[in-house]
């Protein structure tokens, strides 16, 4: 007997010629128009660049629709008068305007909002300040393994709502949620994980504790019979659990707790009323870094209803670095070469540093997202015997690792370059056989990059090409 998605199509009926708008043409929205002129809904295109900087192929394809638009800076000031409203993640729902046409009754909402909404199958949600993709992709390849067809998507790169259509009742959707798309959410995962909770993005949210409740949206819609996986060794996170409507399972490094999942030294352990079962070395698995074992406690965590212990240990053991996530790229005369660009936070930079027991040669620096680089200092001071930095916060980090070089009477090699072609020329001399070059920038990449994709390729492409 075929499926039919009964909300899907209630959706369809109900946006045929009504006003709808697409805020913001990134990658979650450019699906979203060609399903939108299909169902005869009545478009208007806003986005803040100006129509020079948008793609020519987006650009033919509103006009080909005959969508309205609504471009640059001030766009949002003909936001008037619209049923649905979709939101780009970066265009939060604090905005005035948002704020003006939600309370005359637009629904204001996101493509992954409204994926979640009208999915037909289980849905398992992953958040957190670091880890969130090596985690989501971790849950996704040991569902796949347990013979689960899934859609994985959400904040890691793939846009899903308009695959509603083919997703059946015994799929599972796997989604990496950031704390943009979960702001003002009113839908949570049936499983949802935190995997931890530390300052970020305090550039675009307007403090500290904003960021915390967006994350927090992850399980707040739960019910009871809704799982919540977080972490123990994170305050803000472990405290989530007193606020929580279903189970709660836990995971440490630090703590040997009675229930949940462990890191004991390089063992991930399950454990069950105290009692302790030996899951997975760390000399099993390609992932580097205790970081990284914590990730696959989480996923185990997450998907331990789902799947036999047996079968998820053996994706475990098959699973390869996520791209730009101390991604091995090549050796060089006995130097080995990693592109951890994805690490754009300090707390992220410190698990790359972490990850090695070689000498490293750090590569680091950024855009400014306004975090607290302090945390950084003692790590490189400790661990790193040059530091080659780029961008805005150079001076930042900078200023924090010479504080600690002193007081603990170290030398350390620093540098500051104007062009990442600069810091691999230095990087190369600097480095002997033996030691690690780690490219971890502890930073955002939008001073001098595209996004961290971007920044992490043409790293990639400069040393393939020493």
């Amino acid at each position: 007997m075929n499926f039919e998605n009964e909300k899907l199509k209630e959706f369809n009926e109900y946006i045929r010629f009504r006003k709808v708008a697409v805020i913001g043409l990134g990658v979650s929205n450019i699906p979203l128009l060609d399903y939108l002129y299909e169902k005869k809904a009545k478009v208007t295109v806003f986005d803040e660049r100006t129509i020079d900087e948008i793609n020519k192929n987006i650009k033919d394809k509103i006009t080909a629709y005959n969508f309205e638009f609504s471009f640059g800076k001030n766009c949002l000031e003909n936001l008037k008068d619209f049923n649905i409203i979709f939101r780009s993640p970066s265009c939060l729902p604090t905005r005035p305007e948002l704020e003006a046409e939600e309370k005359r009754g637009a629904v204001v909402t996101t493509e992954v909002e409204m994926l979640m909404e009208m999915c037909p199958c289980k849905i398992i949600g992953v958040t957190g300040s670091d880890g969130k993709t090596t985690t989501t992709s971790l849950i996704n390849s040991i569902l796949q393994t347990a013979g689960y067809n899934t859609f994985l998507g959400g904040n890691i790169g793939t846009p899903l709502f308009t695959r509603l259509p083919e997703m059946k009742p015994d799929d599972i959707v796997v989604l990496e949620l950031s704390s943009f798309q979960l702001m003002n959410m009113n839908i949570s995962p049936d499983i949802a994980v935190i995997t931890n909770i530390t300052p970020n993005h305090l550039n675009i949210h307007k403090d500290y504790e904003e960021y915390i409740e967006s994350k927090k949206n992850i399980f707040k819609n739960q019910d009871e019979n809704g799982i919540l996986i977080l972490n123990y060794d994170n305050d803000i996170t472990r405290n989530c659990s007193k606020e929580a409507n279903g189970k709660v399972v836990f995971f440490s490094s630090k703590t040997k707790l009675d229930n949940g999942f462990i890191v004991d030294e390089d063992i991930i352990k399950e454990c069950d009323d105290r009692v302790r079962k030996h899951i997975i070395n760390a000399d099993e698995i390609i992932l580097r870094g205790k970081h990284n074992l914590q990730n696959i406690a989480t996923a185990l965590a997450a998907t331990k209803t789902l799947v036999n212990m047996d079968t998820a240990i053996r994706a475990i053991k098959e699973f390869k670095p996520v791209e730009h996530r101390i991604e091995f790229i090549k050796e060089i005369d006995g130097v080995k070469w990693y592109n951890d660009s994805a690490s754009s936070s300090p707390t992220r930079t410190i698990s790359g540093i972490n990850a090695f027991k070689e000498n490293i040669i750090l590569i680091a620096g950024g855009y400014d997202k306004n975090l607290d680089y302090e945390p950084l200092a003692k790590p490189i001071v400790e661990k790193v015997s040059t530091l080659i930095l780029i961008g805005q916060t150079a001076e930042k980090i900078f200023e924090v690792v010479k504080r600690e070089a002193d007081i603990q009477n170290k030398k350390i090699k620093i540098y500051m370059c104007d062009a990442l072609e600069q810091t691999i020329d230095l990087a190369k001399k600097s480095a002997k056989k033996g030691d690690v070059v780690l490219f971890s920038p502890a930073s955002a990449s939008f001073d001098m990059f595209k996004d961290f994709a971007d920044r992490g390729q043409k790293f990639k492409n400069l040393v393939n090409n020493i």
